[in-house]
């Protein structure tokens, strides 16, 4: 269980100097809308909840707020700062980057930014290309693509020689966009610097398309990937609506949480069976998945399946690891579209199945106008975090509230879909699948 004394962020030291901000939230204090900086964000959002805890006030778990602050730590006009963007691509990393070079030299007179090339890799020398210099001008339309102006980079590198790299640069605050692993790496670097009594903050972004960090609600760029998504279910229904005993098989990224294959479903309402790696099904038998879809095929004339990659893995065999550190998947995709052409085949039924796979293209989009305004604000909360001398954090929104979450917390498990959650219990509704299929 979640305790007070883990929430609590590290901090470079006193804030010494006034924040250019400071107008702006003098006189401000909490409300519906606005959490003042001496106040916390509570964990949990029920009675019940708290009342479990059997806890006084002032030992609930709660975190900081993100927000700007009266005092700040580094100096405005005088901290360098540094960029890097790791692990797989998502929309909105140029929005984030943008938000951040504008937010240090609009309000912070921050105009020396540096931004890494390739990930981590770029951090260590000789690995990538020279960092290059990040203003106002250059990145002043990179929101309007994809992708990521930086590029990025998978696995690890050594933390030593990457605390090396920002202390012979100058660095004093470094923004890491990034997964769980980039944040693990992040947290690694901040503990070096911390050990060799630096004064160097590093923030994270937490950045996953499968919005499976925890404690942040929804990670940026997940919205516009589930409503790429919805395009590709979209078609599918057309595909098989238009065909006899026609079957659209949509696979949608979601290594171990089915956040995509859920929210895209619901989103278009055109799915029958929505399969995430969180719901154990079977294959074979009288309840298995082949014989539902084939019983909705013969009564409905067409069905459309919608399953996340990392479904169904206990049916296939794979080995090895991604740069990552990921355990290698097997193609379920492949492995269904196999497995439904044999079991209608051995039934006697005809069938049309059209199989798609956004993959890639759901990864490569530029983001949402949804998307683009929450890497804005993300953007600008670690900016102040990072002026106010907060080290070894992520930024993120909770109860609609942004909050500095320790990086330890945030990587400590993967925020899954719940099967016993209201979003499972949507989906069902939503499909009418059977609630087991064994």
């Amino acid at each position: 269980m979640t305790t007070l004394s883990e929430l609590q962020v590290p901090r470079l030291g006193e804030c010494r100097f006034d924040s250019p901000l400071g107008k702006y939230v003098a006189g401000r204090r909490t409300n519906e809308h606005y959490v003042d900086e001496d106040d916390r964000v509570l964990f949990d959002d029920t009675v019940e909840l708290l009342r479990a805890r059997q806890l006084p006030l002032d030992e609930l778990p709660t975190f900081e707020p993100g927000g700007p602050r009266r005092r700040i730590f580094f100096e405005p006009g005088a901290t360098r700062v540094g960029i890097v963007t790791c692990g797989g691509l998502c929309p909105g990393l140029n929005d984030v980057i943008r938000g951040l070079v504008l937010e240090l030299h609009a309000h912070y007179a921050v105009d020396d930014v540096v931004g890494f090339r390739h990930g981590f890799a770029g951090l260590v020398p000789g690995l990538a290309p020279a960092p290059v210099a990040l203003t106002p001008d250059t990145v002043a339309t990179i929101n309007e693509q994809g992708g990521t102006i930086l590029g990025s980079s998978r696995g690890a590198q050594d933390p030593e020689v990457m605390a090396d790299c920002l202390v012979d640069l100058g660095i004093d605050i470094l923004f890491v966009i990034g997964g769980d692993g980039s944040m693990r790496g992040a947290a690694g670097l901040a503990d070096v610097l911390l050990s060799r009594g630096l004064d160097v903050a590093v923030v994270g972004i937490p950045k996953t398309i499968d919005n499976d960090i925890p404690f942040i609600g929804q990670s940026f760029g997940f919205q516009t990937a589930y409503t790429t998504a919805a395009q590709a279910i979209q078609a599918a229904r057309v595909e098989a609506q238009s065909a006899m005993n026609g079957v659209g098989l949509v696979r949608v990224m979601g290594r171990h949480s089915g956040f995509i294959a859920c929210y895209a479903s619901l989103s278009v309402h055109h799915a029958d069976f929505v399969l995430v790696p969180e719901v154990p099904f079977a294959l074979e038998g009288p309840g298995g998945f082949l014989a539902c879809l084939h019983r909705a095929v013969i009564e409905n004339g067409c069905a459309v399946v919608v399953v996340a990659e990392g479904a169904g893995q206990d049916f296939l065999y794979a080995e090895g690891s991604d740069p990552s550190g990921n355990p290698a998947l097997g193609d379920i995709g492949r492995h269904l579209r196999r497995a439904i052409t044999d079991h209608f085949a051995a039934a006697g039924t005809g069938l049309t199945l059209k199989y798609i796979d956004p993959g890639y293209t759901i990864r490569s989009v530029p983001a949402s106008a949804h998307d683009s305004v929450y890497c804005v604000r993300l953007a600008q909360a670690a900016v102040h975090a990072g002026m106010a001398g907060r080290t070894k954090l992520v930024v993120g929104r909770r109860h609609n509230r942004f909050i500095h979450v320790p990086i330890a917390q945030a990587v400590s498990y993967r925020n899954q879909v719940a099967p016993d959650g209201d979003l499972w219990l949507s989906v069902l509704e939503s499909t009418a699948q059977p609630a087991e299929m064994r």
